[in-house]
């Protein structure tokens, strides 16, 4: 029997296939957009809400940081109920979100809202994944397929910005959530019509307290760095919250080896393509997210662009990695995943540099560097998708799908909070304040800014330029970080247990055996 009929799955038409691909492609790039959208309005709805600096860390990390927490018990839960019930859900649940983030009247109503967004997120992304795994069974077609599905993340992620800064130019700030619900409905009744049902594996438990488990661990990683990063951290906050994050990791790893069905099976990660892909998905987000959150700032609070400037700038990567991408996806069964990985971490990297090198430069030189950014991304993703789902029989397609998003959100946070924090920490500590200049101008480049507006020009110029610079400090710090670590994933990638390799199904994107639970599948 096949693995399709063990998971109550029929066969899908050739135009059925299609469908269903751009059913989960719009889902998908919601999550992505949602993911970046507030880079470019972040200033805008800091000002209208009143935003502190942690505030405004927690507006944009509550929606990564509760989607990778979910992501895990989502993609199992999808394995038993069902992965159409499972994105259907989802969707609702995104739609609903989106209202209720878009008329938030406090910011800690919006991060409330954020992390209403990430359940809905968490719901469907584990799905749009396993949707293509058990519906593309020719592997020449799943490698399109998944190509696609990693350039409509990218292009999501991308895009996100310069949506952000075009709803702001007519709108108000809650518009960039309310944009979300059409798109929302078109999905829901395109996936309703065309999505492969399967009533998943209704014996296998789902494990809710494991997630918990996780969400603890990673709350308290972000609140790590943001105190341990802050310009004065509170050494007995920083311990409590590093307490946190080992107990709750090391909690959850210890459930997950007694349990028959666990969330996750670490024995996946004995398979170096797994551990490749996995590696090169959260580093490939971890530089993009934290390049795309510092550059939009730089552009908007340096160099005066508006934010509908700012996001169409930081839109050229959406233009490096849609053809990029999906070639990569058509490629993949001829030249392997890891050679692709390696070629796409390292042109992000230079990238990376490229945008670094160019802050003095014309804006051209800037837009350039995106490019070559976005196309090692795109690259990247898709290799490092196929790596991971192509390893997984269609039954445990949750679990594998799971991974590699939890991989994707992961390194998104922490691309935002380690990055991000760098970035403002620098900041203060390298800030030199005039001497009529208010306290405040020295947490943030927003706040120096609108000090500026009541002192007089000349006071205000001297304020702006010193901010300016070292706000520069701290720009130049994280792109070097970023690029550090591409390069050493990069490095990882082309040298982790390469002599004790074939290429293999698994390495060409197929589908190969993995042991998960104790047990062989």
């Amino acid at each position: 029997m096949s693995d399709l009929s063990e998971a109550g799955v029929q066969p899908v038409s050739k135009a059925g296939r299609w469908l269903v691909l751009a059913a989960v492609s719009a889902g998908l790039l919601l999550i992505s957009v949602d993911m970046t959208i507030l880079y470019t309005a972040l200033p805008t709805l800091s000002a209208e809400l009143r935003a502190d600096p942690s505030e405004r860390l927690w507006i944009i990390n509550a929606y990564p940081l509760v989607t990778a927490g979910l992501l895990l018990g989502a993609g199992t839960l999808g394995d038993r109920v069902g992965h159409k019930r499972m994105y259907l859900i989802g969707l609702v649940l995104f739609g609903a979100a989106s209202l209720t983030a878009a008329y938030a009247i406090t910011p800690v109503m919006l991060i409330a809202g954020r992390a209403f967004l990430a359940v809905g997120a968490a719901a469907m992304m584990p799905a749009t994944l396993s949707l293509i795994r058990i519906t593309f069974v020719d592997e020449r077609e799943r490698g399109i397929a998944i190509g696609v599905w990693g350039t409509m993340a990218m292009i999501g992620a991308a895009i996100g910005p310069i949506v952000g800064g075009a709803l702001l130019e007519f709108f108000w700030w809650g518009s960039v959530f309310l944009v979300n619900v059409p798109i929302v409905l078109v999905a829901l009744v395109l996936a309703a019509v065309v999505a492969p049902g399967g009533s998943g594996g209704s014996d296998r438990p789902w494990d809710l307290l494991a997630s918990v488990q996780v969400m603890v661990g990673l709350v308290g990683v972000v609140y790590t760095v943001k105190e341990a990063t802050g310009p004065e951290p509170s050494a007995p906050a920083v311990a409590v919250a590093l307490a946190a994050a080992v107990a709750g990791f090391w909690t959850f790893v210890r459930r997950q080896r007694s349990q028959p069905y666990p969330l996750i099976d670490f024995a996946l990660f004995r398979d170096p393509r797994i551990l490749i892909g996995v590696l090169a998905a959260g580093m490939a987000m971890f530089a993009l997210a934290g390049v795309q959150l510092v550059l939009t700032q730089r552009l908007q609070l340096v160099l005066g662009l508006t934010p509908f400037q700012s996001g169409l700038t930081v839109a050229a990567t959406a233009l490096g990695a849609l053809p990029v991408g999906v070639t990569a996806g058509a490629l993949l069964y001829r030249l392997g995943t890891r050679p692709v990985i390696v070629a796409g971490l390292l042109t992000t990297a230079l990238g990376t540099v490229g945008v670094l090198l160019s802050a003095s430069a014309p804006l051209a030189w800037t837009v350039a560097g995106l490019l070559v950014v976005g196309a090692g991304t795109g690259a990247a993703m898709t290799a490092a998708s196929a790596a991971i789902v192509g390893n997984a029989p269609a039954h445990r397609a949750g679990m594998a799908a799971s991974v590699e998003e939890v991989s994707y959100e992961l390194g998104s946070l922490t691309g935002v909070a380690v990055l991000g924090s760098l970035m403002a920490a620098l900041y203060a500590r390298t800030v030199s304040l005039p001497a009529r200049a208010p306290e405040a101008a020295g947490d943030g480049m927003d706040e120096a800014r609108a000090a500026a507006e009541g002192l007089e020009p000349g006071a205000a110029a001297e304020l702006l330029d010193s901010a300016s610079r070292a706000f520069d400090n701290g720009y130049t710090a994280t792109l070097v970080v970023a690029a550090v670590v591409l390069f050493a994933s990069a490095a990882f990638s082309f040298l982790h247990k390469r002599g004790h390799e074939g290429r293999g199904a698994g390495d060409r994107g197929g589908t190969g055996t993995v042991r998960t639970g104790g047990r062989t599948e």
